[in-house]
């Protein structure tokens, strides 16, 4: 078999297997026409204020150390973890009541009609109303938590990059824009299986079989049955 035969024969297969994952409806947008999408929510202007704030913020405040460096490091690396974590602990948190009140966050609320409809693409993002108090509080939080104001507001720098960057890469999984590198298609796989095969694994966003491999919820899709609920969080609908 020739290089383009093999080639065709691997578009094919990864043509199949998004039908088979997604359904056929999705077009095949580029990135500027997605990209102006994503810029009609108020999600991504939010928090790119505050990124633009926290530069100047760390601009006026000059001086700092060379460990600064270290923040943004860790924060990515730590990235995957922190992501599973609030995935697993707050998105998918399963009301409850406590001495006789329900306990079930905007967050939560918002992520199980995501999952009802992933294609609702207001719904990709995190809640505006979150973020008006979100994004203030780690302002309050990296001041008072961080000694060194430099490095605080390098840690706000940092913060808010991050969030713009999952904002981004949410968005662009659940819009019409294909896969076109081996890097992004991993990615964009692995959040679909969880939002079409099984709403109990990969949960990460932004990477695959990272947090996901370290917590076991990164299993062969072929030995783990579709998921009767992945539209229907905890069948409480």
């Amino acid at each position: 078999m020739t290089e383009d035969a093999v080639d065709r024969l691997a578009r094919q297969r990864l043509a199949q297997d998004e039908v088979r994952i997604t359904g056929p409806r999705r077009r095949d947008l580029g990135l500027r026409s997605v990209g102006a999408e994503f810029w009609r929510h108020p999600s991504p202007w939010l928090i790119s204020a505050f990124l633009a704030l926290a530069v100047v913020g760390r601009l006026v405040v000059g001086g700092g150390s060379w460990w600064e460096v270290l923040i943004p490091v860790a924060l990515v690396a730590l990235f995957p973890v922190i992501e599973w974590v609030i995935h697993v602990g707050i998105l998918h948190w399963r009301p409850r009541r406590v001495a006789g009140l329900e306990v079930d966050s905007l967050l939560a609320r918002k992520h199980r009609e995501h999952h009802a409809d992933p294609r609702d693409l207001p719904l990709v993002f995190i809640p505006w109303p979150v973020l008006t108090w979100l994004l203030p509080a780690y302002v309050v939080v990296a001041l008072l938590a961080v000694p060194s104001r430099p490095a605080a507001w390098s840690l706000l720098v940092s913060v808010y990059g991050l969030k713009l960057g999952y904002e981004w890469t949410h968005y662009l999984i659940h819009s019409d824009y294909r896969p076109r590198t081996g890097l992004y298609r991993a990615v964009w796989r692995n959040h679909r299986l969880h939002h079409y095969k099984n709403e109990h694994y990969w949960f990460t966003v932004t990477s695959a079989g990272t947090a996901d491999r370290l917590f076991g919820t990164y299993p062969d899709p072929e030995t783990v049955a579709t998921s009767p609920t992945a539209k229907n969080l905890h069948g409480a609908g």
